[in-house]
This record gives C-alpha cells, sequence and structure tokens, in this order.
C-alpha cells in the first residue's frame, strides 16, 4: 500500500465568521492510499479551535509513512485499531487515513460504503446549508444567493434575535441554530424562548464546551432542544452528554474517523439521543465520507464543499439539501488532477 499526500488552501466563496472569528480560507490535507492501481482518499482539514495545522499534518504521515504503507488484508475497523496507538494525540489524521482506507477496502470489494455497511438508502435526511455571523444584508443576500430547504444559521453576537427575527422575513425554511459555545445559561434560556416562536428546531452548543453544570439547566429547562458539538469530541463523550444535551452532533474530524463515528451514532441511539454529524468545511472527500453514515442519522450538516469557490474534487453532490450519491464504490471521491 502507498501513501500519497497533497495539500491544499481551500478557498471559501465568502469570509466565514462564527463566534470565534472570522476564516477566508481552510488549509486541507488529502491523503491518498493506493494499491494496485485502485485509490482511497481521506481529508483532515486545519482549525486553530484543535490547534490542527496541515504543515504538523504532513510532518508526522512522512514520520509515520512505514507505518501507514502496510499490507492491507485488514478490515477497516482493524486497521483503525491498528493506527490508534500511533496517531491517538491527532485525531484529525487518524480521520484522513480511516477514511482513505474505508474508501480502499471498499472499493477494492467492489462495494459502496454503505452496501458495506449494509445500510439503505431510505428516507435520508437532508442537508442544511450553513449562514455565517455577517451584517443581516449580507446574511440574507446569502440566502437568496442559495435558496435552501434548510438553514444552520451561526449566532454568538449581541443582536441573535435581532438577526432570527430578520431572516425568518425572507424564508419560511426550517432554522437551526449553532451558537458555537457563544452564550451564557441565562441568555440561552431566554432566547430559546423567542427563537421557538421564530420557528427554530434546535440550538447546537450555546455553551463553552466543558460547562456541563450550566448544560444540566438548559437541558432541563430550555424551550427547545440542544445538540452538543464541541462537548461531543470523542466515543467516551456520547454518555457524558447523557441527560445534558438532547442529541450530539459527531464530526469523523475530532472523533477519528467514520470507524469511530459509526459506534458514536450507535451507543447516543441506545441512550435516546438524537444524532447528526457534521462537516468541518471540507472538499468533497471528506464530504462523501459523511454521506455513508446518513441513512443512520436525524440530522446532517455536510454542506462544507458548497461553501468553497472551488471544490478540489468530486463526489457526493448536494441538490436543494438532498444527497446524490457517486456512481463510483468506496465513499464515492475522487480528487481533481
Amino acid at each position: 500500500m502507498k501513501l500519497i499526500i497533497r495539500t491544499y488552501n481551500l478557498q471559501l466563496k465568502h469570509p466565514f465568521t462564527i463566534s470565534r472569528g472570522t476564516r477566508t480560507e481552510i488549509p486541507s490535507i488529502i491523503v491518498e492510499l493506493q494499491e494496485n492501481g485502485i485509490s482511497g482518499f481521506g481529508e483532515a482539514t486545519a482549525n486553530p479551535y484543535y490547534n490542527t495545522f496541515v504543515e504538523q499534518f504532513e510532518k508526522e504521515l512522512q514520520e509515520k509513512r512505514e507505518i501507514i504503507e502496510v499490507i492491507s488484508d485488514k478490515t477497516p475497523e482493524e486497521y483503525w485499531d491498528y493506527l490508534l496507538p500511533y496517531f491517538k494525540e491527532n485525531m484529525f489524521l487518524l480521520c484522513a487515513l480511516d477514511e482513505a482506507y474505508t474508501d480502499l477496502y471498499t472499493r477494492k470489494k467492489g462495494v459502496k460504503l454503505y452496501q458495506y455497511w449494509n445500510l439503505k438508502l431510505e428516507k435520508l435526511p437532508q442537508t442544511n446549508f450553513t449562514i455565517g455571523i455577517d451584517t443581516i444584508e449580507n446574511m440574507v443576500s446569502k440566502m437568496k444567493e442559495m435558496p435552501w430547504p434548510i438553514y444552520k444559521i451561526k449566532l454568538g453576537t449581541k443582536d441573535d434575535i435581532q438577526i432570527v427575527t430578520e431572516l425568518r422575513k425572507h424564508s419560511n425554511s426550517i432554522f437551526r441554530i449553532d451558537a458555537n459555545c457563544g452564550w451564557s445559561v441565562h441568555e440561552t434560556l431566554k432566547n430559546a424562548i423567542e427563537l421557538q416562536k421564530l420557528g427554530v428546531e434546535f440550538i447546537e452548543q450555546p455553551l463553552p464546551a466543558n460547562n456541563w453544570k450550566g448544560a444540566k439547566i438548559v437541558f432541563d429547562n430550555s424551550y427547545l432542544p440542544i445538540i452538543a458539538d464541541e462537548s461531543c469530541i470523542v466515543e467516551s463523550d456520547i454518555e457524558k452528554c447523557y441527560n445534558h444535551f438532547h442529541g450530539v452532533n459527531i464530526k469523523l474530524m475530532k472523533c477519528g474517523g467514520l470507524t469511530p463515528a459509526k459506534r458514536m451514532i450507535t451507543t447516543a441511539k441506545s441512550l435516546g439521543l438524537k444524532t447528526m454529524v457534521g462537516c468541518m468545511t471540507e472538499s468533497s472527500v471528506g464530504i462523501s465520507a459523511i454521506a455513508h453514515l446518513t441513512p443512520m442519522l436525524d440530522y446532517v450538516d455536510m454542506d462544507g464543499a458548497l461553501l468553497l469557490k472551488n471544490d478540489v474534487a468530486t463526489g457526493v453532490k448536494l441538490e436543494n439539501g438532498n444527497i446524490l450519491f457517486s456512481e463510483l464504490n468506496g465513499t464515492g471521491a475522487q480528487i481533481k488532477l
């Protein structure tokens, strides 16, 4: 098995602002695992909040090349277990390798990933389209530019209710709110009352990630369901979220890839939690991997490639919130050379 590394700066269509800051480009690394002319692809992007950088990714991949390039007779689950001791401090890289190996393995078997998992494409959730923090005029303009059945609206300002009130005048679509840890307990409970009136479906991660005491108060008293994001990183966090959140948003890069994400979804369902998988603004390589989990999900946020000026890959397509799978086997991703 041969490892090929490619790095990119993914340019965004518009500056993207959340409560923590603004980004205009996303550095990305795409790993390719190749064997006998068949390739599998995986992706990790840089994220300052999680202290991850592409230069660090590339250095670590080169240092551990021999570990990665083993004879590929393992199942994806076995390969993930094999890699974990070497990459336990870098879940983003583990994710990229897990995606690539899973893609390669299922392509070699001549099946699509959801088929390997014995999942059926029935009643798939629609993906939302994300509107970053901006002036109300610009946020309305972005909605008009991309008519969509569900919008995720980033908040965390002093004018959050006013923003949603104005946006509601321009759309009958479902609204979801993501405060990215930007609110207090009091703000969350107060805002939830008003947001419910404005047709909001749920609120994602209103409080700082480690405020479990506050999360419990919000969980017990909120007028709207609360979904964990920054409070739900790895597998052991699912049980912590039980009775503190109504659902969890699992990110492949944060938990280490498709293999642990699938287990997290199963655990969350067993606890009665709503399940969601989100993206980290990546190309169609990462987005195509997410798509195969959707038969297990209540909600999905996989619009990352739609936010890019130029996608560096092809794969799963999104039309008006609906997921259109690629004809290719594996995850269906292919990089543009």
